[in-house]
């Protein structure tokens, strides 16, 4: 059983396999969550924050069994993070166009990579797959932030005319 379980774990911190990728797997677990967020387009804010919360909790737990059964710390396999993260950033904004979509991935991954403060404190100081995730998240609030400010000032209905 434990071994099942391990294998879910890893399952799901390397969301699905993307956490593998050779090049740049923080990029490729952001580029799984793109389509999700897609498909959640329709969703009101509330539940669509219900799911990110979610991801988040399940990462939360998947990161700290992965980590444990490939006896690592903070693996670079482990990708949920760049999920839940990216489905923060995209929280305040539509989701049924590629701009807000695209322009999200470049805010969050630009976040998630230079990490500011507080995101680089949490991520050093918080334990197991909570430092593992939720700096993310942090990634992923100051994401929103820039997002809902791009979205106040038109910059999406700009380049929908694209």
């Amino acid at each position: 059983m434990c071994g099942f379980v391990n294998a879910i774990a890893k399952l799901l911190a390397t969301a699905l396999g993307a956490g593998y990728s050779p090049v740049a797997p923080g990029t490729c677990g952001t580029a799984v969550a793109v389509p999700l967020a897609w498909a959640l387009r329709d969703l009101p804010m509330w539940q669509f924050a219900v799911v990110a919360a979610g991801v988040t909790a399940v990462g939360i737990a998947a990161a700290q069994r992965a980590d444990h059964a490939w006896g690592t710390h903070d693996s670079g396999r482990i990708v949920i993070d760049e999920v839940a993260g990216y489905l923060v950033t995209m929280l305040p904004v539509a989701k049924g166009h590629w701009a807000p979509l695209a322009i999200g991935f470049v805010v969050f991954r630009f976040f998630d990579i230079v990490k500011p403060p507080p995101v680089r404190w949490l991520d050093e100081n918080l334990p197991g797959g909570w430092g593992v995730v939720l700096d993310d998240v942090a990634a992923g609030v100051m994401g929103a932030i820039v997002m809902l400010l791009l979205g106040h000032f038109g910059a999406f209905e700009a380049l929908a005319g694209l």
